[in-house]
């Protein structure tokens, strides 16, 4: 399927090719459980403030429709790309499976920068990529939720347009929009929340306490930033290090969360501008003794070029796909060095409350934020204790484990259902 090129679905291909190499997985099965049900592209026409009338390119792919309907982001950014949308579809899908939600993956997006664009462009944006999508979505078909470079206001735009085409509200068609209009308390948080627990669940196993431990956070947009809070005030753990793509800096006494934070909301959500005696390389950033690494911002940053220099203890991957193949295979020589938390257990947070956030809207009955966080705690428990135990009976590293652990349980359930016609 030549459509799907590129770097990150060639990682995404590599991996699973792994994956299905250790399960024995036959030939002939291998490019049904691989390749996407379904990729869409559209043209999105808007007229913009000058009064030009520009297209973007919108995408949105579905990996397979196996468990149920479809979930998954999306993703405004300007070299956005098909191949992109659907390796993060893939990982979505054994994300999906590996934490027992009853969905298939899938991922969209806009090339576009939404930083460039003003209010009223990115929600004519917003609204005709979802006017777009309509006849290939629906709240059991397609579940749309946020991602890079959108938020709760684009996803109330998307409730919104897919609404006043079928006449009614429906909530349950997107997730991680605003509680106002049907979301769920505690959906923004959970990704770092998520982050945080299985942090902490790894420094156990691993026989560290959180107090005495440091963390270096490789993005601060909504992930990285909950996640280094949470690390910080919930467990005491000491942020010695922060990066977003404008600037890195670097303390090893201590960073101060509370002032960075209010720098990056007074400037448009940015670090650059904070600190000229803390600013420090962001590649090298990524290599300075700590505890916890959590690289939580885009794919394809820890490489072979420096997988053998990191010199943390745990590596949380907040991001999707943040470790590359080559990488991998040095890491695995490192893993009693390195613990990994892989990325589809590690910020699997942010689907499994979408998740919860669907299910309330379908039943219309809400639940607290308390009630929240406690099942998404048992997921997780539940999730990391797996990938532990089938890492030690299988003995292999923790991402073949997650990812044999999702593709499992794509294949019976395609094996059971059979092909149809």
């Amino acid at each position: 399927m030549d459509i799907y090129s590129g770097p990150v679905f060639d990682m995404a291909r590599q991996q699973f090719g792994i994956v299905a190499d250790h399960l024995a997985i036959p030939d002939n099965e291998r490019g049904r459980l691989l390749y996407p049900k379904r990729a869409v592209a559209v043209a999105i026409p808007v007229n913009m403030d000058d009064g030009r009338t520009r297209i973007f390119t919108g995408y949105r792919v579905q990996h397979h429709l196996t468990l149920g309907p479809t979930k998954g982001g999306t993703r405004f950014a300007p070299r956005l790309e098909l191949g992109e949308v659907a390796a993060l579809a893939v990982w979505m899908s054994w994300k999906c499976a590996l934490v027992g939600l009853p969905y298939g993956g899938a991922k969209g997006g806009v090339a576009c920068d939404p930083r460039a664009l003003s209010k009223r462009e990115l929600e004519a944006v917003s609204r005709r990529y979802m006017q777009e999508m309509i006849p290939f979505v629906g709240p059991h078909t397609d579940i749309m939720a946020p991602d890079m470079g959108t938020n709760e206001q684009v996803m109330a735009w998307f409730m919104d347009t897919y609404s006043m085409f079928q006449g009614h509200a429906v909530a349950e068609i997107v997730t991680g929009k605003p509680v106002a209009v049907g979301g769920t308390v505690g959906r923004r948080e959970a990704t770092g929340r998520g982050i945080a627990y299985l942090v902490a669940r790894a420094l156990e196993t691993v026989g560290l306490k959180s107090v005495e431990a440091t963390a270096i956070v490789q993005g601060f947009g909504n992930v990285g930033s909950v996640a280094a809070a949470t690390l910080a005030r919930r467990m005491g753990v000491k942020v010695i290090g922060l990066a977003d793509h404008t600037a890195a800096y670097y303390d090893p006494n201590g960073l101060p969360l509370d002032a960075i934070a209010a720098h990056a909301g007074a400037y448009g959500g940015v670090l650059a501008g904070w600190s000229k005696e803390a600013s420090i390389d962001a590649n090298t950033l990524l290599t300075q003794p700590c505890t916890v690494l959590v690289p939580a911002a885009v794919e394809q940053v820890i490489t072979e070029k420096n997988a053998g220099q990191l010199k943390c203890r745990i590596l949380a991957e907040g991001a999707n796909g943040p470790t590359t193949p080559g990488a991998d295979a040095i890491l695995n020589r490192r893993q009693d060095e390195i613990f990994v938390i892989p990325d589809i257990l590690c910020n699997s947070g942010g689907v499994i409350v979408s998740y919860f956030e669907w299910v309330q809207d379908l039943q219309q009955l809400f639940w607290t934020e308390t009630e929240v966080n406690h099942r998404l705690e048992q997921i997780l428990e539940t999730a990391f204790r797996q990938v532990a135990r089938r890492g030690r009976n299988d003995g292999v590293p923790n991402r073949i484990a997650a990812m044999a652990l999702g593709v499992e349980k794509v294949r019976a359930g395609k094996q059971l259902r059979g092909l149809f016609p």
